[in-house]
């Protein structure tokens, strides 16, 4: 069963190199939002602080599924999240998370900084979003899609624990993949967890 989930993690990879993303080199993102990801090929990008220089990039030498900004740690300044697959010590090839922050440097310079370059959340980590604060709450949380290993399929939120990304809630668990997805997407300002009826 590992060897089959492996299998299509890297046919998963492959796949995503393949999808258009422009000629030699692309910018990607919402500069308004203080981050752009550029793509050099299928598996380097460099991610660079709005209207900084070569130097103020940060080189991503993996093939890249997710991009979003949000503010993850509630200190008030946009933080991008990349979603890159890659191999580490204890875990296969698969999907991590790796949260950026910007650092003011000599004016008007913005240094890219890693904050946190997670090998793993909870489960296999599918796919993730920034969910912006709720209401009463300073900091956003990552909503993450991931499968276990009974094949079925969890969505959790995690929100900055200091040091890196702590479980938060579980929204939900032991579903099939439709409708792991469906709550993964929901956009409900006031998610229903588990312990919602």
């Amino acid at each position: 069963m590992q060897q089959n989930r492996t299998i299509i993690t890297v046919i998963t990879a492959w796949l995503l190199t393949l999808m258009p993303m422009g000629g030699r080199s692309q910018e990607t993102g919402d500069r308004s939002r203080g981050y752009e990801l550029r793509k050099e090929h299928d598996s380097l990008y460099w991610l660079r602080a709005t209207g900084g220089r070569k130097a103020d990039e940060w080189r991503l030498p993996y093939p890249v599924y997710q991009f979003q900004t949000g503010d993850v740690d509630g200190d008030g300044s946009m933080d991008a999240m990349v979603g890159v697959i890659k191999k580490t010590r204890f875990y296969p090839l698969g999907k991590r998370l790796f949260i950026f922050k910007q650092i003011d440097a000599s004016p008007p310079r913005k240094l890219v900084r890693p904050m946190w370059l997670g090998s793993k959340l909870g489960g296999t980590l599918e796919d993730f979003r920034y969910v912006a604060p709720a209401e009463g709450d300073s900091m956003g949380r990552i909503r993450a899609l991931e499968s276990t290993a009974d094949s079925l399929y969890a969505v959790s939120d995690y929100k900055w624990g200091g040091f890196g990304m702590k479980f938060d809630r579980l929204i939900i668990k032991g579903v099939d993949r439709e409708t792991a997805l469906r709550r993964f997407y929901d956009q409900e300002t006031a998610p229903r967890y588990l312990t919602d009826k």
